[in-house]
């Protein structure tokens, strides 16, 4: 066989192979983004949720329940208040959001605790 005949054959059965390599790693790093994208949303919600349940404590103890009722507001979720032994304990919890794909997230939970000094 003639060799540049056969050196062209070699060329055009490697002529598909980026674009093929290409589409069967796009899903891959899709995914990979999207699970980091959505980590990052999810540690961002629980600082943001740990932050309010702080400062809902933080009031809480000193008395201030409107105030504490609106800290906790503005961060979302659900909060739970519990009294005792001298403390005033804020628990909250969110579903992490904000994403419109369905990624399998874990919830963010946060926990705080002040002195009970406004009862």
């Amino acid at each position: 066989m003639n060799p540049s005949f056969v050196s062209r054959l070699r060329g055009l059965g490697e002529r598909g192979a980026v674009a093929a390599e290409f589409a069967v790693a796009l899903p891959a790093v899709l995914i990979v983004l999207a699970l980091g994208v959505g980590a990052l949303g999810t540690a961002a919600t629980t600082l943001r949720l740990q932050h309010a349940a702080i400062e809902g404590a933080r009031l809480l103890g000193r008395g201030d329940d409107a105030g504490a009722s609106a800290a906790l507001s503005a961060a979302g979720g659900t909060m739970t208040v519990s009294r005792g032994d001298g403390l005033v304990c804020v628990a909250s919890s969110a579903a992490a959001g904000g994403l419109p794909l369905a990624l399998p997230l874990p919830v963010s939970v946060a926990h705080a605790c002040a002195l009970d000094g406004g009862r």
